[in-house]
């Protein structure tokens, strides 16, 4: 009897541990094939509710740009699967578009028709183009599974927007984004630039850190005394510090929107992954200016290497002066908490530590629901351990305040903040653009890893479905 009810505790334990577990291990499963739109849970942000967040009397698939009219910027891009050489000489197997990577510099004026197609050669878990920064209609954003699908090897598909913002942006896919963007598949585009602007995208293909695909030092010939806009675009997947050396250089615009009446500086400026920042300075009458980047660089002008960022850096809390917003965020319609966390536990059936939001694993994630029209303030804050550059897709939000500290320099405006770990920003936003919005990490393994999850209006749904025989994985 005794061995009896040893081997009956023995496994009474047992089944103690295991059924929890198992209970955790299931009900962390993804399923293979579903809809944004049944993810997690409505979050209203103290607003009315506007019934089941699951049905829209309007489709994404509605939300187009103009379907009409001759395109001002016609551009037709070819993803492919393959080896490729970077400017600098180092042969990489990745992706190109049009056979180069970084991909084409598309340049559109303000109020042009641009009109991108898309076709995908030989990549082949499918390819989308995402407009990062560029407040598209929804049906244009190019995410995967949300507001189209992924195009196949032999698809194509056509994208067509008004260029209403001028400033600096880039664009890439958004299907298995940390795989295809880290190995290439990605380029820039200016709306509203000057011809001799420098545009220079921060990219690390298989561990070399490049300027528009070359490593180590490089060298532009720029006329002394030339005032020269330098627009940087970090396209890794972690913060960089840069700026400009060899003079003092205004930061006169971030992530496409221009700063009001900035100051010079010589101090660093800290982009986040995915952000984007327009620097300008003279370059100097006997001496060069230096566009630094960690281990790569590059020298305007003639003269000699004017030395390395200092360990100073540009506060946009504090920078340039204040200005109208064009909105009140004393009188928000919703007020959100987009808390991230990290906890240990199961993803998808797999054992790890995983990213949260609202102490919610994926999919079990707050689906953030306003109606058009709104005012919206979103309270982001960070505990998880590391930093996040967190990214909403269709809209640019003004940072109000840092840790409690309010912001008293020029209008912030970002689509891309980098949160670090302990730090908390309140941001507003004008709920002006309808569609179904992602609104993630762009620290793209994170999103990969559960660092993300939507903006909805009111009304619209999706068509569109994740994971099935479209194999959608917008990550």
């Amino acid at each position: 009897m005794r061995k009896w009810r040893g081997r009956l505790i023995a496994l009474g334990v047992t089944l103690a541990v295991l059924v929890p577990l198992a209970y955790l291990w299931a009900t962390s499963l993804v399923p293979n094939n579903y809809s944004a739109m049944d993810m997690g849970y409505a979050d209203y942000g103290g607003g009315p509710s506007m019934g089941h967040m699951h049905h829209g009397e309007k489709s994404v698939a509605d939300l187009t740009g103009p379907r009409q009219g001759k395109a001002d910027v016609a551009v037709t891009l070819i993803a492919r699967k393959q080896k490729f050489t970077l400017a600098s000489g180092e042969e990489i197997d990745g992706f190109t578009l049009n056979g180069s990577s970084p991909g084409p510099l598309i340049q559109a004026r303000q109020g042009d028709l641009v009109e991108v197609t898309l076709v995908n050669e030989s990549v082949r878990d499918g390819a989308t183009l995402h407009w990062h920064g560029i407040d598209v209609p929804n049906a244009e954003d190019g995410v995967a599974g949300v507001t189209q699908d992924a195009v196949p090897v032999g698809g194509k598909h056509v994208y067509r927007f008004k260029a209403e913002d001028r400033g600096t942006y880039w664009y890439h896919s958004h299907q298995v984004s940390s795989e295809e963007v880290r190995d290439g598949l990605f380029g820039t585009i200016v709306i509203g630039g000057a011809q001799d602007d420098v545009v220079a995208a921060i990219h690390t293909y298989d561990g070399k850190r490049t300027i528009n695909g070359r490593t180590g030092e490089q060298r532009l010939a720029v006329a002394a005394g030339k005032k020269v806009r330098v627009r940087v675009v970090n396209t890794d997947n972690t913060l960089v510090r840069t700026g400009l050396t060899g003079a003092e250089y205004k930061v006169v615009a971030v992530d496409g929107r221009e700063v009001h009446e900035p100051t010079p500086t010589t101090a660093a400026f800290p982009l986040a992954a995915g952000a984007r920042v327009d620097l300008e300075a003279v370059v100097p009458a006997a001496g060069a200016l230096k566009l630094e980047a960690g281990t790569v660089s590059l020298i305007l002008g003639a003269g000699d290497d004017p030395g390395s960022l200092p360990s100073a850096t540009v506060d946009l809390l504090t920078y340039g002066t204040p200005a109208p917003l064009g909105l009140d965020p004393a009188k928000a319609d919703r007020r959100f908490e987009y808390r991230i966390g990290r906890s240990a536990g199961f993803l998808d059936g797999v054992p790890g530590l995983w990213w949260t939001i609202n102490g919610h694993k994926f999919a079990d994630v707050p689906m953030f629901m306003v109606a058009e029209g709104d005012v919206v303030v979103m309270t982001v804050s960070n505990s998880s351990g590391q930093a996040h550059p967190m990214h909403l897709h269709g809209h640019h939000a003004v940072v109000l305040s840092r840790n409690g500290v309010a912001a008293s320099g020029s209008p912030w405006w970002i689509d891309t903040l980098e949160v670090g770990d302990k730090e908390t920003y309140e941001i507003a936003f004008a709920a002006d653009n309808p569609g179904i919005w992602m609104d993630h990490c762009h620290n793209l393994p994170h999103a990969s890893e559960g660092l993300m999850t939507h903006l909805a209006y009111e009304g619209v749904s999706t068509p569109y479905r994740v994971g099935g025989p479209t194999h959608n994985q917008p990550e």
